[in-house]
């Protein structure tokens, strides 16, 4: 059938931004000028299109990423709205993974808040291009500069102004377009399909040429091209302008602000054209780099003739089709019915079915191309992150990153019939979501279930009683500890077993020391002079690597250790694997006694945004929390606090922040860091551990 639109016409953009930004109702607006549905759904009625699980709907957020596509001038356009809570930054760090463009929305009142400083970081570590929205503007404290200024402050960033509002707040009513030096104004009986340009009201001429000015210098310092026409002081043009633009935009020089409201439908029409103009195509950034089978780094360009490369970026359970894998095709074609080798498990697989999605519904396709982002059915074993190729030139591209829970509640089926399903669903529920983990507690008989926070393991725990109809009981949630040491110790670990035929022989001595938080954990060779064949090297690495996933004071995972194996000997005959990877677990086990080791809780990042009659009381909650106040920022008849608080010490703080303030505090947290748990509250964890 042949490609039908040109590589060079297609958009991969996603949206990013703290919660209640805007980034669904932009979305729904996308969707209704582009003509692709036919009423505008709103969050606060739960009509959105983009979140339709019921989970989203109830509570007015987005949980999980939704894809869709639409058109606008000739150019396809494949969308991923993403969530904007915390506890579901996988779902951001996935799309960002297998996007070319994103779209920072900022609400004109709130301006860079917590989750849009993660999110902007998480755009920086994939360098993917990006425009920023300002939302809200007719909202009461609005204030546009002031978000600029937040964006220059907080994410480093640097911001080129392309747009202004026409007013704020109440008399908000459009916008100013500084490239044509034109306003903008949208007719209110077509819900701003409509628009007109006029010439700017006398009263933002001026405010507007000095914006237009700025912009035109800034553009200077990045495109000779501006920079040549500036100091000649020539007309500089609309196309000019554009080009320089976009280039600055794509090596990520310059950041592209523009503004609206699109509760109201403003804005959003120029910004679909920013996106056409500024973003990338796949062939405006560079080949996706991978490894053969040999260890090599190969590139496969963005190009329909390339070999097939594509990335499993998320999996999805659809009640209809079954397993839905979402893909990125980055090279090559892809066409119902074709085999394609997954690189990673080194197994074959059959495309089944391949989906164009729109949300939760889906358009059936024969053919997808370089470029496109589609869902397939059939891959059995695919799980986020595979690579899937062509067989005969295999290639394993780079996967993302999945962060750790931090937090975990048991649960326990109460029939023998809810066992079974309550089995099933966890597993599903573990495929989609990598940043959920799932274990089996031999000691007590518990399923612990562990996820990013509160609201995710209770969205997860809503979607097993309802979506998978499992009766169970679920527990207090469990902070995930993690142990560390504090001292620099050798230790020996020797496995010697004589049975009546071949022995076994295993003999280590290791050096552990301790890493700075966050460091993780490091192995190093250190052994010379073949004391210990090299074969064996990787199950010592392993019989370590196991022996941390439970510690020695409370059995909680070990982190932040430096292991050197310094030492050992070996046996001709009865030497294996398995003696040299159980050798190693002693050593480590017997080295982490002696090393003094200590407790690590994980510290949040709390940021509460409070009325100024409140500031004291909640401070003063948070000190009693063990919370450590890192700052204080006034805005607007609020304060911002900034604080790292235990996580322990933070369950049901929503209730108690709403009960103190009469709900008009607001908050957000996430993960930071480790430190070490007080050493009266290490001892009565341990004892209570123990007792279990």
């Amino acid at each position: 059938m042949g490609r039908i639109i040109p590589i060079e016409k297609v958009r991969n953009i996603g949206f990013m931004a703290h919660i209640d930004a805007g980034k669904t109702t932009t979305t729904e607006r996308i969707l209704y000028y582009t003509g692709m549905s036919y009423r505008m759904g709103e969050v606060d009625d739960g009509t959105a299109t983009m979140d339709f699980m019921e989970q989203e709907r109830e509570r007015g957020i987005t949980i999980t990423s939704a894809a869709t596509t639409c058109f606008w001038r000739g150019y396809r356009i494949n969308i991923i709205d993403t969530p904007g809570h915390v506890d579901f930054t996988i779902e951001v760090e996935r799309a960002l993974r297998v996007l070319d463009g994103a779209i920072a929305i900022f609400c004109a009142v709130g301006g860079v808040e917590p989750q849009s400083e993660t999110v902007w970081r998480q755009a920086d570590k994939y360098k993917i291009p990006r425009l920023a929205f300002i939302n809200k503007m007719d909202r009461v404290g609005a204030d546009f500069e002031g978000c600029i200024e937040m964006m220059i402050d907080r994410l480093k960033a640097n911001p080129v102004i392309i747009q202004m509002p026409l007013g704020t707040e109440d008399s908000f009513h459009g916008i100013i377009d500084l490239i044509k030096m034109k306003a903008i104004v949208y007719d209110e009986d077509t819900f701003g399909a409509r628009y007109s340009y006029i010439p700017i009201p006398e009263e933002f001429l001026k405010k507007s040429q000095a914006y237009r000015q700025r912009m035109i210098e800034k553009l200077a310092d990045f495109d000779e091209e501006i920079m040549e026409a500036y100091i000649g002081e020539k007309e500089i043009n609309e196309q000019q302008i554009c080009l320089a633009l976009r280039r600055a935009t794509l090596s990520f020089s310059l950041v592209p602000v523009l503004c609206g409201a699109a509760f109201k439908n403003k804005g959003i029409q120029q910004l679909l054209d920013a996106v056409v103009d500024y973003l990338p195509s796949p062939i405006d950034i560079p080949p996706v780099k991978g490894k053969n089978p040999n260890g090599e780094e190969e590139v496969r360009p963005a190009s329909d003739d390339a070999p097939l490369a594509a990335l499993v970026f998320k999996i999805m359970t659809d009640p209809y089709v079954g397993h839905l894998s979402f893909l990125r095709i980055y090279s090559g074609s892809l066409t119902t019915g074709t085999s394609v080798l997954n690189a990673g498990k080194g197994i074959k697989e059959k495309i089944g079915k391949l989906f164009k999605m729109h949300a939760n519904k889906r358009e059936e396709i024969s053919e997808v191309y370089a470029g496109d982002i589609v869902a397939a059915v059939g891959l059995r074993r695919a799980t986020t992150g595979d690579t899937l190729c062509d067989e005969r030139a295999p290639i394993i591209l780079e996967t993302m990153e999945v962060p750790e829970p931090v937090i975990s509640v048991a649960i326990e089926p109460k029939t023998q019939e809810d066992q079974e399903k309550l089995g099933n669903a966890l597993r599903k529920i573990a495929l989609e979501d990598p940043s959920f983990k799932v274990a089996y507690n031999e000691e007590t008989s518990q399923t612990i279930i562990s996820g990013m926070g509160e609201l995710h393991l209770e969205v997860i725990v809503d979607r097993l009683f309802r979506e998978f109809k499992v009766k169970a009981n679920i527990g207090r949630p469990e902070v995930a500890y993690r142990e560390t040491i504090t001292l620099k110790v050798k230790s020996e670990g020797r496995f010697i077993k004589q049975t009546g035929g071949r022995g076994q022989y295993g003999h280590v001595w290791l050096e552990l020391s301790p890493l700075s938080r966050g460091m993780g954990f490091n192995f190093i060779d250190a052994t010379s002079g073949g004391v210990i064949p090299k074969e064996y090297i990787g199950a010592i690495e392993k019989g370590i690597r196991d022996a941390m996933e439970k510690g020695v004071v409370a059995g909680y995972p070990v982190i932040d250790v430096e292991v050197k194996l310094i030492d050992g000997s070996y046996h001709e005959v009865d030497s294996s694997d398995v003696a040299f990877s159980i050798a190693a677990s002693m050593a480590f086990k017997e080295g982490m006694k002696k090393a003094k080791p200590i407790i690590l809780e994980p510290i949040m990042c709390l940021e509460a945004i409070v009325p100024d009659a409140y500031l004291g009381e909640v401070m003063g909650d948070i000190t009693a929390r063990r919370g450590k106040i890192i700052g204080i920022e006034p805005r607007k008849n609020v304060q911002i606090i900034k604080a790292y608080v235990p996580l322990s010490e933070m369950f049901g703080y929503a209730t108690k922040l709403r009960s103190t303030t009469q709900g008009r505090a607001t908050y957000s947290m996430h993960f930071s860091h480790y430190e070490p748990l007080p050493t009266k509250l290490a001892e009565t964890l341990t004892a209570r551990k123990t007792i279990h």
